[in-house]
């Protein structure tokens, strides 16, 4: 799954809590995310903080901050799922120190392989692909 892929599911599934979601999905979400922050970070530093093109930026990367809030909950939320933990583990993260730590193992591990409490595997089609490849290879 490559980013357009990935942020055309995350924003398909806006506001579904239910599923689950593949590191890619995840990962790729993240990665917008943080580059568009950068942007607008970079774009606040230009020019004085009272000119009309600094409150313009600053309220355009206000309305994204919201705009991306619930489905960057509901990715991470069916992230867990893809790992067969409840999606409310995503709060693991306000403890401090650890937390943060817990749930970036947890995003980074592979999900489970084949169907799990929270629905079917969304690498089935792939997994049944590479398992008869390495087949036809030799």
């Amino acid at each position: 799954m490559g980013m357009k892929e990935a942020l055309t599911s995350v924003f398909n599934n806006y506001a579904n809590f239910e599923g689950r979601a593949r590191r890619s999905e995840y990962w790729f979400f993240s990665l917008f995310n943080l580059l568009v922050s950068f942007a607008f970070a970079a774009l606040l530093m230009l020019p004085r903080e009272h000119s009309a093109l600094y409150r313009l930026v600053q309220g355009l990367s206000s309305l994204y901050s919201l705009a991306v809030f619930i489905p960057g909950l509901a990715v991470s939320w069916r992230r867990m799922h893809d790992i067969g933990k409840s999606g409310g583990n995503i709060f693991w993260a306000f403890l401090p120190i650890v937390g943060p730590i817990l749930v970036l193992v947890w995003c980074c591990r592979e999900g489970d392989a084949g169907d799990n409490a929270y629905g079917p595997d969304p690498k089935a089609e792939e997994r049944y692909h590479d398992q008869y490849d390495r087949y036809d290879r030799y």
